[in-house]
């Protein structure tokens, strides 16, 4: 399974980016995903999970309520929608599939993890 995160970029603080994560396959679809972010010199951080059918979703605090995570399984697409974004916000984001039908805020739960995103929100 192959995971490629897009849609990352440039923005100015209190806007707006939408990024999106492909799987190559449709077993996914049986999987929790997630997103995680990352920073130069520090670890990968959990961001927001969500469920194999979308209907659990968690969220890291610092973005709860202004984060939210979707996912179409009838396209192998995930989604991530950032509103509010804050310049502490800045970090290549990747997204990755669970082992399991449910999301997790671990790292090590998650099986296969596509390519980052640069997100940069300036102050």
């Amino acid at each position: 399974v192959q995971l490629q995160a897009s849609g990352g970029g440039l923005v100015q603080a209190g806007g707006s980016l939408r990024l999106s994560c492909t799987a190559s396959a449709r077993t996914t679809s049986n999987n929790g995903m997630g997103w995680f972010r990352q920073t130069p010199g520090e670890e990968r951080e959990f961001v927001a999970g969500i469920s194999w059918n979308g209907g659990r979703k968690i969220y890291a605090d610092s973005v709860k309520d202004r984060f939210t995570i979707s996912r179409d399984n009838s396209k192998n697409v995930l989604y991530l929608q950032m509103n509010s974004l804050k310049p502490e916000d800045t970090a290549v984001y990747y997204c990755a599939a669970a082992r399991g039908a449910i999301p997790s805020r671990d790292g090590p739960d998650y099986r296969y993890w596509g390519r980052g995103t640069q997100v940069t929100v300036s102050s």
